[in-house]
C-alpha cells in the first residue's frame, strides 16, 4: 500500500487536527532558531513518511526571499559587506528564525489538516472548509495559470465537494500510538537547545 494510503488508513482527519493544535506551541514558543530548523527537518521527514507532495525548490525559494527582506533593514553586528549591503547578525538570525517558522508551520498543516477535516458549529465547517482549500492547494494538484484558469477552478471545486461527505474514518490504536511519539518528540526538539 501507497505511504498516502496507509497514512489515511491510520488516523482520522480529527485526530490529525488535534494533533497540531497540541504541536503548534512547541513551534510558535521555540525561541531557539536552531531547533526550529531541526522541527522543521522532522515535520519535512513526516511528511516524506504521509505520502505529501513536497516542493523543495518553492521551499527554498520562499525561505531565501524572507531571510533577504529581513537583512534590509540591518542590526547586530556586521557578519560581512556585498558592496555596500551589510550582512548583519541579528538581521540574519531573525530571517532564518522567521523562514523556518513559516516552513514548519507549513510542514506540519501538510500533516494534519486533511481534505475530510470535519468540524462542530458554523464556525468550525468555516474554518474547516477554509482548511481543506489550504490542504488541497498545498497537495500541488490543481496548478492555476491563465490558459488553465477554468478547468482547475471546477476540478479545485471538485475535489473540495467530494471530500466535503462526512468521513467514518476512525484514528487506529498504532495511529494514537504514533500521534503520541509526534508529539513528544516534537517538544523534545524544541528543548535541545533551550527549555519551550
Amino acid at each position: 500500500m501507497k505511504r498516502i494510503g496507509i497514512y489515511n488508513t491510520l488516523f482520522s482527519a480529527k485526530a490529525l487536527f488535534i494533533t497540531g493544535l497540541l504541536i503548534m506551541p512547541a513551534v510558535l514558543f521555540n525561541p531557539s532558531a536552531e531547533s526550529r530548523i531541526i522541527q522543521f527537518l522532522f515535520f519535512l521527514f513526516l511528511s516524506y513518511l504521509c505520502g505529501k507532495n513536497i516542493n523543495i525548490v518553492f521551499t527554498v525559494l520562499i525561505t531565501f526571499f524572507i531571510i533577504t527582506f529581513n537583512l534590509i533593514i540591518p542590526y547586530g553586528y556586521t557578519l560581512f559587506n556585498i558592496g555596500t549591503f551589510k550582512i548583519t547578525s541579528g538581521a540574519l538570525e531573525a530571517g532564518v528564525h522567521r523562514a523556518v517558522t513559516l516552513q514548519a508551520l507549513v510542514m506540519l498543516s501538510k500533516i494534519t489538516v486533511r481534505q475530510d477535516l470535519k468540524l462542530p458549529g458554523a464556525f468550525g465547517t468555516v474554518l474547516a472548509q477554509s482548511l481543506q482549500m489550504f490542504s488541497v492547494l498545498l497537495a500541488g494538484k490543481h496548478k492555476i495559470t491563465e490558459k488553465n484558469l477554468i478547468a482547475r477552478i471546477d476540478s479545485l471545486l471538485l475535489s473540495l465537494s467530494v471530500t466535503a461527505e462526512s468521513s467514518n474514518q476512525k484514528t487506529k490504536p498504532i495511529g494514537f500510538i504514533l500521534i503520541a511519539i509526534t508529539v513528544i518528540l516534537s517538544y523534545l526538539l524544541c528543548g535541545i537547545f533551550y527549555s519551550c
